[in-house]
């Protein structure tokens, strides 16, 4: 192993297509479940078109539109009981004994007062700035070690080390600049988070003070140590900022359903009981005026599934970029 520059993005890291990347984590997912209705509204209208039987002539022979619209109907009422399925993957954390309670504060201060004495001062309670100290506090041992390797007789240490060092910099820096101004409960307070891969710099850490273990002094060995707990500790905040915001994403798809689901069942149950071929007559844009209903109507139903996928597509993208903790790279 001779190389310890890593790329500074998790999306530079994985080789993704930056568009795609951005459309699976990065957008709003509001705007992905609206272009995907737009895109279904298109596709309706396209194959509308291009059908050599219009619209209304097909409503006046048969009950094609009513039955999809009344299918809509039951899937709508029978989907938004998902909701109470993802509401319970939360509840779940947060519902237990007075002694299952009393363990997790216990765990809590524990871990609070590790920090303490790894940042030198009270663990701040906001999260962006929870994770901005732990990031800083490696800036600064990677620092410290690379000033106590400057002084070694073994250049290529020295040499190796302060490679090390520049890459967990840059990569720390590139993280704190993207984390500023950001607000938990938002993707902007965990993407820059995962941007900094402390699980490559455990590994090279560790390999550099395994490779030079010979001619490393206590005092060398002493800086090692202190940035690997550093780095540790980031790790271990870093899943837990990010379990706390997929559960916060989970409440937030549960509300996000519902009231799209109020919409949606109000647009298909209106189609069902009131649209016929007699209520949309003419044209619109050249375009028979019924279609543009039907089309628009559909896109509007599906809503609450399409919703559903977009936060999916985040947080099971998400999943699989965080499997592993510490020093074992999937990708």
């Amino acid at each position: 192993m001779s190389d310890l520059s890593t790329d500074t993005t998790l999306r530079e890291r994985t080789d993704a297509n930056k568009y795609l990347f951005w459309l699976l984590l990065g957008a709003n997912r509001w705007v992905v479940a609206g272009g995907l209705a737009f895109l279904i509204f298109l596709v309706f209208m396209f194959w509308g078109v291009m059908k050599p039987v219009s619209l209304h002539s097909t409503m006046q022979s048969s009950d094609m539109v009513e039955t999809v619209f009344a299918g809509l109907v039951g899937a709508i009422i029978t989907g938004t009981t998902l909701v109470v399925t993802i509401n319970q993957l939360v509840l779940s954390q947060e519902i237990g004994s007075l002694g299952s309670q009393r363990n997790r504060m216990d765990v809590t201060m524990d871990f609070r007062q590790n920090t303490d004495s790894l940042l030198g001062m009270t663990t701040p309670t906001d999260p962006v700035a929870y994770i901005d100290a732990l990031l800083e506090t490696t800036e600064q041992r990677a620092k410290t070690l690379r000033d106590t390797l400057s002084r070694t007789e073994n250049r290529e240490a020295s040499k190796k080390v302060d490679e090390y060092v520049s890459d967990l910099l840059e990569n720390a820096d590139h993280a704190r600049n993207h984390l500023e101004g950001t607000d938990f409960g938002t993707f902007d307070v965990v993407s820059p988070a995962l941007d900094y891969n402390y699980d490559r710099k455990i590994h090279d850490a560790r390999w550099l003070g395994m490779e030079y273990e010979d001619s490393l002094t206590e005092e060398e060995r002493s800086a090692f140590r202190n940035l690997l707990e550093a780095l540790t500790m980031y790790g271990v905040v870093r899943e837990y900022v990010k379990d706390l915001y997929i559960q916060w994403a989970l409440v937030k798809l549960s509300r996000a359903i519902l009231y799209a689901a109020v919409v949606a069942l109000t647009v298909a149950g209106g189609m069902v009981v009131f649209a016929d071929p007699t209520t949309f007559t003419g044209t619109f844009l050249g375009i028979e005026s019924i279609l543009w209903v039907v089309s628009a109507a559909f896109a509007i139903s599906a809503l609450p599934f399409l919703l559903f996928t977009s936060y999916i597509l985040r947080l099971a993208t998400l999943a699989k970029q965080t499997l592993s903790m510490g020093p074992l790279i999937l990708s």
